[in-house]
Order: structure tokens, then sequence, then C-alpha cells
């Protein structure tokens, strides 16, 4: 493709997080490298997009539209569908986060992404941050010493609302089809997918073993209070606690533990803090992010590298195929759980989640290793 043809950008979803992908389109068309000509949604856009075309159908937009990058950000059980759909039309796609459902899905979609010499982006904004390429020259520089462990640390609140706003809202399957949409693998999937690339494990083959410990305080089939421990090839591990039953919202974080100090990434904020043994005080550092839709661009114009190539993020879906695979998660115990209502709404909160949490990703066991008194099974 010659570096001087406006890329033309279609964006499947435009709602809730796809209306992000809309203002970032927008903005980039500003540059006069692309322009978005065509959007779908089943519910018509909030505002006027002039001169965009609005299909209700993403099937329909691709054949009807001679598109060179699709995004889509639809729900996860679809990705793979509508991917092979938009790679067979002749266009490159970023594509939401998680990939897919299932490894085998993914291991599809790596497929048809070379099989048709086209790019499949995924959505994981946090790897577009040069932070994390920062980390990992710090631990190879010895800045805290050999490694001991990695960890991925999020504690969010979510309402009950918020596991109803969808069909698939915490389903395991939809209809006989996986969905798989619990804490690791849907909203806090960017800590897990992150301390992965910060531990440099990006294929499948990077990852030896997956030990699950899931449990759920809400009345849904996925998990919402999580905690497991990845065992890499390499013989090291990453220790993630990740769960939505959370008090109040904290800023999660990649964590690098060493034998002279630690390493800590605030994925969200681009923002690394390095704490010798010894300081009083971190040394905090700022980094850059590149968008990934930009990055695709980039890519298909001029030949820029992709960050966050499809195949690079199979070491994440080792996880999700675990999770998926895995046993339910485990009902958590009424006693040890509070009923919070505000004006977010209405919403479970497990107690001293916090506390047990910041000890699995520090000590690198699950919190049925580490005795959370509600990690047991419910009675029944």
């Amino acid at each position: 493709m010659t570096a001087e043809r406006t890329l033309r950008v279609g964006i499947a979803g435009i709602h809730g997080h796809g209306a992000g992908h809309v203002t970032t389109a927008l903005e980039l068309e500003r540059s006069g490298r692309m322009r978005l000509v065509a959007v779908a949604d089943p519910r018509p856009p909030d505002a006027t997009l002039d001169g965009v075309a609005a299909y209700t159908d993403t099937e329909r937009m691709l054949r009807d539209e001679d598109l060179d990058v699709v995004v889509l950000s639809t729900p996860m059980h679809t990705h793979l569908p509508l991917a092979h759909a938009a790679l067979h039309a002749g266009a490159h796609v970023l594509l939401e986060k998680p990939p897919t459902p299932t490894l085998a899905d993914f291991e599809r979609l790596v497929a048809a992404s070379e099989g048709t010499g086209r790019a499949v982006q995924i959505g994981f904004q946090s790897l577009g941050s040069s932070a994390v390429g920062a980390v990992r020259e710090l631990i190879a520089a010895g800045a805290i010493g050999e490694v001991s462990g990695y960890g991925a640390l999020g504690t969010w609140p979510r309402t009950e609302q918020y596991w109803r706003r969808a069909p698939w809202a915490g389903r395991r399957t939809l209809d006989g089809v996986p969905v798989v949409d619990g804490a690791v693998t849907n909203p806090l999937a960017h800590a897990m997918a992150t301390a992965l690339a910060v531990a440099g494990a990006t294929t499948t083959s990077d990852v030896s073993d997956v030990r699950l410990d899931l449990h759920r305080a809400n009345d849904i089939e996925a998990d919402d209070t999580s905690s497991l421990v990845v065992s890499l090839a390499d013989g090291a591990s990453v220790a993630a606690a990740l769960s939505l039953t959370a008090a109040e919202r904290a800023e999660p974080c990649v964590i690098v533990r060493g034998s002279e100090g630690r390493i800590v990434l605030w994925y969200t904020l681009d923002l690394v803090q390095v704490l010798p043994l010894g300081a009083q005080l971190p040394t905090t550092t700022s980094h850059a992010r590149t968008g990934l839709l930009a990055n695709l661009v980039d890519h298909v114009r001029d030949g820029a590298p992709l960050l966050v190539p499809a195949a690079s993020t199979g070491a994440f879906m080792r996880v999700l195929e675990a999770v998926r695979t895995g046993e339910p998660a485990s009902p958590i115990d009424p006693r040890f759980i509070d009923r919070v209502s505000d004006a977010d709404g209405d919403r479970r909160v497990v107690r001293d989640l916090e506390s047990w949490s910041e000890r699995v990703v520090l000590e690198g066991r699950t919190f049925r290793e580490l005795g959370a008194p509600w990690a047991g099974d419910a009675p029944a």
C-alpha cells in the first residue's frame, strides 16, 4: 500500500468502550492518514457522524464498504467470526481484548492473519506504553538484583447491575458457546497481559502451568474474586490477585520483586517506580504511550512494527484457556460479604480483600494457599 493513500477505517461496536475508538479515529483523521468511513452497531450512533455510513450489522458493513482497517469492539464470542470476515475482506484488524474465548479459536485467528497477509493487533492498550520496555531494561540492568517473582494486582468494585449489562456478562458460556467473562479474562485482563509481557512471556510455550483459585461473591457463573499463579517456562512465576469485589477502586499495577528492591508499574498511568532496599522513597519516571490504532495505521502505511500482534498474546491465552477449562469459581460464604448500596448501585464487597490480594502478589501464593477465610467452599 502506498504511503500516500488515506486509509478507510470502519468500527464495529461504537457504544461503551467502543465510543473511545470512535473518538480516537476522529482525532486521527486530522493527520490525513486515515478516515472513518463506516460504523456498525445494533444501536444507532449517539451523535451524528457526518459522512460516516451507519450499519446495524457488522458483516454487511464488511461486504458493502472497501475498508483498509476494521476495529472490532464487540462481545468476545463474536471476535473470531468477525475478525475472519474482516481479514478475508482484505482489512487489517484492531481486535479488542481478550482476543478469543478459546485457545483453539486464537490459533485459528493467528493462522487467518498469516494466511491473508493482514495484521491483527490486540487491544491491550497498556502494551503500547514504553513503560513496559523501561521496566524490562531496569530488570536487565540489575536495578533490583535477581528477580524473585512478578505480580499483577487489581482490586476494583463492580455493581450487581454491571453483571446484568448484557446477556453474556458474567457467563462462562452462552447458548453453548464459550464466553469466559470473568475478572481475570476481561475487565482486569490488562493486568495479567502486562505482567506477562514484563516477565517476557508472550507465546503459548512460555507458560508451563497455571494454578487457579477463583471465587465469586455475585450470582454469576464466572469469577469476580480471583487469584492465580502462572509458572513460566524459564522458571519465573507471575502471581495475580484480580477482583471486582473491592470496597473501592485502587489503581492496578504490575510488581517485580527482586533481591535488592522492587519495581512497580502503574500501567494505566504509564508510571514506573523503583524502590531499592533501604530507600525511603521510590524513584518515579513517566513514559510515553502510542495508541494502538495509530500504530496499526502506521504499520499498514509505512511498515512500522506492530506493538501488540496477535501472536504475542499467546501467553495470556494460555491463562484464559486454563480459566475456561478449569473448575468454576467457588461461591464465597455470605458471612464474608458486605452488601453496599450507594449512588453507583448495589454491590458486594469481600471483606479484607485488599490485604489478602497484596499478600498474593508479594508472597506468590493464592488466596487459598495463604489461608484467606473466605477462600474455602461456601456451605450448601
